[in-house]
């Protein structure tokens, strides 16, 4: 399948996602779906966990977004490992879709919301769980390259 067709997938999906939940949750409404996962509408501001909110505005952190997707777009074309570049790719997916999420709102929408007891986990949405499998992706080789050559 064409790779192309696989980032358009993705991006719409997690674009989708967060559409919905722009149109039919309230902001800050947390709607339980399991004792430890709610859904919810959160607008961030900043990058991953909300760090820099209210500090760097948008555009720059489109721009650095940009650079970044740049940056790991050069590391997949000039990788030689198939596992490698999938991880790259689904990264690479998962950022441009927030990115393209920041240039519509100013924002990122989160709403996926974990929690167990007293133990919370910042809200977050597909297009990080994108870039945390590709990065779960590219550890994974990382690891049973380094197990293969030890040997």
């Amino acid at each position: 399948m064409n790779k192309f067709f696989i980032l358009i997938i993705l991006v719409s999906f997690d674009l989708f996602t967060k559409n919905i939940v722009f149109n039919y949750i309230d902001l800050y409404n947390f709607i339980p779906i399991f004792f430890f996962l709610e859904l919810t509408h959160i607008h961030n501001f900043g990058i991953s966990f909300g760090l820099f909110s209210g500090i760097i505005s948008s555009w720059v952190l489109i721009i650095i977004g940009l650079l970044v997707v740049i940056f790991i777009y050069y590391l997949m074309i000039n990788s030689n490992d198939l596992l490698e570049k999938w991880g790259l790719f689904i990264i690479i997916s998962g950022a441009l879709s927030n990115i393209f999420d920041r240039m519509i709102n100013g924002y990122v929408i989160d709403f996926i919301y974990f929690h167990l007891y007293q133990f919370y986990w910042p809200a977050f949405n597909f297009a990080d769980i994108y870039i945390t499998i590709g990065i779960l992706m590219i550890i994974f080789n990382m690891i049973y390259k380094f197990k293969f050559f030890r040997k």
